[in-house]
């Protein structure tokens, strides 16, 4: 007897999840006790270009010659605004890379990465690391995708496992099936709705039940992508029949193998949603946490829709707004942005006649990509309501700072697009869309460009222009830290908020020392002299510190600055690894009251640091300047704490190269 992926032999006595399944089979050190480290053998890897220059340095860094994952593709979806030189220099680098390294390279305009590497590479079973926090989407596939910073992809490249804390699987079973005018967005958003974004931490999320036969891969893809809203390791649905329909429809159907959960598969958390039951859901500006009923809020006057980003990537969800604004025009307050997530998906619109009942009804349709997901264009009016099918709006994302920027569905979004306020689309004078969607999409692999043979990369030069820097030099962690807290900040802040996004940063992303300037700017634009000034420091944090992005950039931007240790109340997954990837020791609250007790510009000291972290998970940390001691904890492993205490990743790995 095995188990489904693998050979491994499976346990007779216990009914497996698709999530244990999955984990089983890639597993290569530790046990799948949920809060233990342990280590899983990567296949694919997925990076962006917001994210890959610096991974691409880290591979020269590491000295690779070839990857050794089954596929690594590098995606240019993020930068698309050449309005210097910065952003092409950086994509005429990336290609270079993928040359000399051995990766697939996807040509500006292709696609954003997740819908596009679920249509093109995706395959069940298969396990993924992705610097792109909503690598996670690829689980509606039956895959094992994960968002991580870019330096564990590097390290993925280089063959090296992904070391994680084994999670809870929690079971979320769907009964029923939407009914008219709702749509895989509402199932999401329903789920933020009861648990905000901090619901999943350690958590992998899988989706099961009669309710999944509703489903297509693609409007699982918009569940699996905001599992990352609710901070989940990852979520996974099963690949079964309708994910062999959609490898059947992109031409693939002989890479479909099925993965479902043996009957009487037990979870650790269990939760059920009736599909029959959810009416349409919007998130408020600031969170994808913050929702409510369309109806609540029914009657705000719109000023902008955007229908893209691969949160709703799907060609229904663009044909379902076509099919609303057939034979309408968009109020005339109200501008209604299309990105479409994919060139292919773009082909079959326009094949549909979708795009001409876009074109006629007002719409301006944007070329493919993620643009205004990330800030990179269609910035909002300041006070003036955004509808966007989009995954976060966190403050100031959209490349406003003073944005109102609302999520939803894109039924929801097309019936404000047309009435020009928020607008239940079940109040539509209208009956609710019938799409007619091809069983076959039109296939595009022209601008996936596949890695030379390994002769022929060897003699590939990595073409850098003078925007892209170097990684800045890490030094080992002091034996004793004696620093000042530079700024504290409190609950849920992002990663963009720590390291911003958008078109006046993100062409930096390759010149850290330039990108510095940009740290924290967005809560305390004083953050980067005052951080030059200290030289080593701290920051501290509250609940759910660097949620949202995956983009390590929000790490180590500020340690070049000097940031030496963060001491928080609580953090999201991926920063937290973030930080220790790059020297910085995350430590957080024993007793979190004692959050109250430090401020900004308090001297904290801990003394012995490396025979500290030795000892055990709690360390003292005196502030000298209030004479108090607040007991702390960290969460590193014996692997974590060589890496923390050598300065990051690759200090280590050069260390021991080094050695005899």
């Amino acid at each position: 007897m095995t188990d489904d992926q693998g050979g491994r032999p499976a346990a007779r006595s216990a009914a497996r999840s698709v999530a244990r399944k999955l984990i089983a089979s890639r597993l290569v050190s530790g046990e799948m006790t949920p809060g233990a480290e342990i280590g899983i053998h990567v296949d694919q890897t997925l990076t962006q270009d917001a994210t890959g220059t610096l991974v691409m340095l880290e591979l020269e860094a590491l000295d690779l010659d070839r990857v050794r994952t089954d596929v690594s593709v590098q995606y240019v979806d993020h930068n698309l605004l050449q309005t210097d030189e910065r952003n092409m220099a950086d994509h005429i680098f990336l290609r270079s890379a993928c040359r000399r390294y051995g990766l697939w390279y996807s040509r500006p305009g292709n696609g954003v990465s997740h819908p596009t590497h679920m249509q093109r590479f995706g395959v069940p079973g298969a396990t993924m690391v992705g610097s792109d926090s909503h690598t996670c989407a690829a689980g509606s596939l039956g895959m094992l995708a994960i968002g991580v910073g870019g330096l564990e992809v590097a390290m993925a490249m280089a063959g090296e496992p992904l070391y994680v804390t084994m999670p809870e699987i929690w079971g979320v079973r769907l009964t029923g099936e939407l009914p008219p005018w709702l749509s895989a967005k509402d199932v999401i958003l329903e789920m933020l709705r009861r648990h905000g974004v901090r619901g999943g931490v350690n958590r992998i999320i899988e989706y099961h039940g009669p309710g999944l036969a509703s489903l297509t891969a693609m409007d699982r893809h918009v569940i699996a992508n905001m599992g990352a809203e609710l901070g989940a390791t990852t979520t996974v649905f099963p690949a079964d029949d309708r994910v062999l329909e959609f490898l059947r429809g992109e031409g693939r159907e002989d890479d479909f193998t099925e993965i479902v959960a043996d009957p009487g598969a037990s979870y650790d958390v269990t939760e059920e949603i009736d599909l029959s039951s959810l009416e349409p859901l919007i998130a408020r500006p600031g969170s994808p946490g913050d929702v409510v009923p369309v109806r609540d809020v029914a009657g705000e006057d719109v000023h902008q829709v955007v229908v893209g980003s691969s949160a709703n990537p799907g060609l229904r969800d663009f044909a379902a707004v076509a099919a609303i604004v057939r034979g309408r025009q968009v109020h005339p307050r109200v501008s209604l942005d299309v990105n479409p997530t994919s060139r292919q998906i773009l082909l079959d619109l326009t094949r549909m006649g979708a795009v001409a009942d876009l074109l006629q009804a007002g719409a301006r349709v944007h070329q493919t990509g993620c643009l205004g997901c990330i800030g990179m264009g269609q910035a909002p009016a300041i006070g003036r309501n955004s509808l966007r099918t989009f995954p976060r709006n966190f403050p100031g994302r959209s490349g406003t700072p003073d944005d109102l920027v609302w999520l939803c569905s894109p039924e929801t979004a097309a019936a404000a697009a047309l009435t020009g306020r928020i607008t239940d689309p079940r109040d539509l004078d209208m009956d609710p869309p019938a799409l007619l969607l091809p069983p076959r999409s039109a296939v595009n692999r022209r601008m996936l460009e596949a890695p030379p043979p390994v002769d022929e990369a060897r003699g590939v030069t990595l073409e850098k222009a003078p925007s892209i820097g170097v990684l800045p030099e890490l030094d080992p962690l002091p034996s004793e830290l004696e620093i000042p807290v530079v700024i504290k900040v409190g609950d849920d802040v992002s990663t963009d908020e720590i390291l911003q996004a958008g078109a006046r940063a993100l062409p930096f992303r390759s010149d850290i020392a330039r990108l510095a300037d940009f740290a924290f700017t967005r809560l305390d634009e004083g953050y980067p002299e005052r951080a030059r000034q200290a030289g080593p420091h701290a920051v501290v944090g509250g609940r759910n510190y660097g949620q949202g992005s995956s983009r390590e950039h929000a790490a180590i931007a500020p340690r070049h600055l000097g940031l030496r240790l963060v001491l928080a109340r609580g953090y999201a997954r991926i920063h937290w690894q973030n930080l220790v990837n790059f020297g910085i020791l995350p430590l957080e609250f024993a007793d979190e009251a004692d959050y109250d007790r430090v401020r900004q510009g308090d001297v904290l000291r801990v003394e012995n640091v490396r025979d500290a972290l030795k000892d055990g998970n709690e360390i003292d940390v005196r502030n000298l300047t209030r004479d108090e001691t607040y007991r702390a904890r960290h969460r590193l492993s014996p692997r974590q704490r060589d890496l923390v205490a050598a300065g990051g990743q690759i200090p280590l790995l050069r260390e021991r190269s080094a050695r005899p």
